[in-house]
């Protein structure tokens, strides 16, 4: 059997996965970042690196390579990128946690009015009026249930909410019912909040737009963990102005939200800069997956999280 060869960008990655791997499977680790020329023509596994995978891909045409580990979990854009014959994997198993930690953190955030109260810190006020929102027994409609959308909804069981998942069609799941998006206008009107956990893509683009904004209630918040582009800005930016909106996002378009936008400094916004998958959690499940993935290779298994095939 020849050896199976993974390249990973940073040595403490290498390590990592070096670690888990069974020593007799005969499994090496290399660590190749795209910016230089690749230091073998051939690699069984290439992991790119985080968020800055797309000098990495440019590259792949001058190798040989197998398979194409991703280390996050979205992945538009990345098919027009691949040499043709390529396998690409994402990183599902990796920030579903992480990243309805965060969620979890942006409704707590805009529902209990942390951010003022941090505010108020910050210049030593004590200040304990007002009733805000909170989570019980608030209205949320959940516009996906993916594996991040599913671990939102684990989450949030423990703050008795109302939730009411939305997806590409109707079914039962998980002890919820799932609506389909056909039915997102009856919805939307009793929606206290709005969570958007969509991927990017033409068939999101601009899902969230005025027409879907003008229909939830006023003071109604949406938050945002699932791509930037999903959400018309400058409708998004009207609502907000005119006081109709609040938001709480980790995601946008543009991004980096570029200084001076008026998203900065408007009343009622809060903002992440998409650290959804950042925790300390990341580093020893990506080295997992990506040992698991070398590991089933060399015992001539199939892949996990494959998502595209050129």
């Amino acid at each position: 059997m020849s050896a199976i060869t993974v390249s990973v960008p940073t040595e403490e990655l290498a390590g990592d996965v070096s670690a888990l791997l069974d020593p007799e499977l005969g499994i090496e680790v290399v660590r190749w970042d795209g910016q230089e020329p690749a230091p073998r023509d051939r690699f069984d596994i290439v992991v790119p690196p985080y968020m800055r995978q797309g000098r990495m891909l440019a590259r792949l045409h001058e190798i040989d390579c197998g398979l194409v580990q991703g280390q996050a979990i979205g992945y538009e854009g990345v098919e027009e990128r691949l040499p043709a014959g390529s396998t690409y994997a994402n990183a599902s198993s990796v920030h579903e946690t992480a990243t309805a930690e965060l969620t979890i953190g942006l409704l707590l955030v805009a529902q209990r009015e942390l951010d003022r109260i941090v505010r108020n810190q910050d210049r030593g006020v004590w200040d304990n009026g007002g009733m805000p929102a909170g989570l019980a027994d608030r209205r949320i409609v959940m516009l996906g249930y993916g594996g991040v959308a599913k671990a939102i909804a684990r989450r949030l069981e423990a703050f008795e909410v109302d939730l009411a998942p939305v997806a590409s069609r109707a079914r039962d799941e998980d002890g919820l019912h799932v609506h389909a998006l056909s039915e997102l206008d009856e919805l939307l009107p009793g929606a206290e909040i709005l969570i958007n956990v969509l991927p990017g893509g033409a068939e999101t683009h601009h899902l969230i737009d005025d027409a879907v904004l003008s229909q939830l209630p006023d003071g109604a918040l949406v938050v945002n963990v699932g791509r930037g582009p999903t959400v018309d800005t400058d409708a998004l930016v009207e609502h907000v102005r005119r006081g109709r909106i609040r938001v709480a996002s980790d995601v946008f378009d543009p991004e980096p939200l570029p200084e001076g936008h008026p998203l900065w400094s408007l009343d009622g916004v809060f903002i992440t800069p998409h650290v959804g998958g950042r925790s300390a959690a990341m580093r020893p499940r990506i080295a997992r997956l990506i040992a698991e993935q070398a590991e089933r290779l060399a015992r001539g298994e199939e892949h996990v999280n494959v998502v595209i095939r050129t």
